[in-house]
């Protein structure tokens, strides 16, 4: 099985987008040397037995359009799984991002919600519990 090991970002705010994914995530994200090109450190990929643990990607210029307002999402999109979905996404909204869909429940699974970035770009913040519906 081929797993997924890396993922982008693109901003055309390179300074406001690591502000918006340091503060609500705690995110590490370091530039790559001269490059217009930023690391971002999720957490460790591996746990000690070699378990994935998750990904880590990269900030880069914008170099396609945004999405249009209301758009559901057309590529690959990152999700992030959080504790408290009600809390996060009130971290969101404070820290500039927008609401692209609305909280959802997965029946027996979770809680879903999309939102833009300060650049544009949707992700998802999604709430494990069985009991949503």
């Amino acid at each position: 099985m081929k797993a997924i090991v890396h993922f982008e970002i693109q901003a055309d705010d390179i300074e406001r987008a690591t502000k918006f994914y340091t503060e609500i995530f705690d995110w590490r994200i370091e530039r790559y040397g001269e490059m217009e090109y930023w690391g971002i450190y999720t957490g460790r990929s591996t746990d000690p037995e070699g378990e994935s643990l998750g990904i880590n990607g990269g900030l880069l210029p914008r170099n396609a359009p945004k999405p249009d307002p209301g758009m559901s999402p057309n590529a690959y999109v990152c999700t992030i799984v959080v504790e408290d979905i009600d809390v996060m996404m009130k971290k969101v909204e404070k820290a500039g991002g927008t609401q692209q869909t609305p909280k959802t429940a997965i029946a027996g699974m979770m809680w879903m919600s999309y939102y833009k970035d300060t650049e544009g770009n949707i992700f998802g913040l999604m709430q494990n519990d069985p009991d949503a519906k």
